[in-house]
């Protein structure tokens, strides 16, 4: 999949922009707040439908703008041309478009466009809760199972809604257990089908991970992903029912799938609390990386890959070590960006792939053939 082209109207802090792009490496430099990550936050829009950044999408429209508006041309791997609209005005719903056809669903519309986001932000993934670890292995099943999303998305309503029944039940002071098993049994059916997949992926995902950290690391630690679920190989049936009084006292559905987390281990011991900060920047990026390589694999696909302040924790070494990696045929197109161009231009040249540099400044992008033109 190639990003060909680009054009902004209202999006951040661009009052407009139209950006041709190299089919291998972007490059885009300039000071905090110039509008790289932003740029980049317009090209994630079309893959997913949402910032990657700010959720609300009204917060997204530039200041004193009426609207924003992305488009993106796309060409795919078997070189159909397609076109992405997304738009916004103040006080109305987003309208999504691929082809001027507007989605009735904007579920349908991801994996159409597979991309890998890496940013700073992504220490989270370490550093936070269970919650944001969940949307990381969401995020890489739904780019290629539809049905995943679909029944994930079924079981956070009826999870929603067997929590107010919860709560219902005790206010009213009346418990009504053949009420709540019509919840259960959707909820059953919906969070057994996802515990499958996610086995499913980790049990293909992990050795790629462990080949791609082994790659851009150049270190010998052993690194490893362990899916911590609270069912314990239970079907979601048995797993209702064996926790039905903690959740009458706790007034919400204590365990399932969604409650599921990721053990992250470097030699044997936890990357958030042995690690260093330089160990879990490599660890992030080759999880990142290593989600490109699998949908790659499943799909057939190159995804885009995104890397936003490539440099943030890195050594040299382990930048040279990525770069090198992903100038390899396996990948796609690379949109990359970094507040020092004496920095990251090097390395990219250095990998002797086709590259186009940008430098941005208060929302204007200008484009530069090499670093001695700045």
């Amino acid at each position: 999949m190639i990003l060909q082209k680009i054009h902004l109207l209202g999006f951040k802090n661009y009052e407009q922009a139209e950006v041709v792009f190299s089919e291998k490496f972007n490059c885009f430099t300039g000071n905090n707040g110039m509008g790289k990550t932003n740029m980049l936050d317009a090209i994630y829009y079309l893959s997913f439908c949402k910032s990657y950044y700010n959720q609300i999408d009204s917060q997204n429209i530039k200041k004193d703008a009426p609207f924003f508006m992305i488009q993106g041309y796309y060409l795919t791997d078997s070189k159909e041309e397609i076109n992405v609209y997304c738009g916004l005005k103040r006080g109305e719903k987003k309208q999504f478009k691929l082809n001027k056809k507007e989605y009735q669903r904007l579920s349908d519309h991801i994996g159409l466009i597979p991309l890998v986001m890496i940013a700073p932000e992504d220490v989270e993934l370490i550093l936070g809760g269970s919650e944001i670890r969940r949307k990381f292995v969401d995020g890489v099943i739904a780019q290629y199972n539809k049905s995943y999303l679909e029944q994930l998305i079924k079981y956070n309503k009826v999870l929603t809604q067997r929590n107010a029944l919860l709560k219902t039940f005790h206010e009213k002071g009346n418990f009504d257990i053949t009420a709540l098993e019509i919840y259960d049994e959707q909820l059953s059916r919906s969070g057994d089908y996802i515990a499958v997949q996610r086995q499913q992926f980790f049990e293909k995902f992990n050795p790629i991970f462990e080949s791609v950290y082994e790659k851009i690391s150049g270190q010998r630690e052993q690194v490893s992903i362990v899916l911590q679920s609270s069912s314990d190989g239970e079907k979601m049936e048995q797993v209702l029912t064996r926790n039905l009084e903690k959740d009458k006292v706790m007034l919400y559905t204590t365990a399932g799938i969604h409650k599921d987390d990721l053990g992250f281990e470097m030699n044997g011991n936890s990357v958030k609390k042995m690690a260093s900060q330089g160990q879990q920047k490599s660890f992030l990026m080759a999880l990142k990386l290593a989600q490109y390589c699998f949908i790659a694999n499943t799909t057939g696909t190159k995804p885009l890959l995104l890397l936003d302040d490539v440099y943030d924790r890195l050594d040299e070494l382990r930048l040279n070590n990525i770069m090198q990696y992903i100038s390899q045929p396996d990948f796609g197109q690379v949109f990359i960006t970094d507040t020092h161009p004496q920095r990251i231009i090097p390395a990219i040249e250095s990998t002797k792939q086709e590259v186009c540099f940008f430098s941005i400044e208060q929302g204007i992008i200008k484009g530069f053939n090499n670093i001695e033109t700045l």
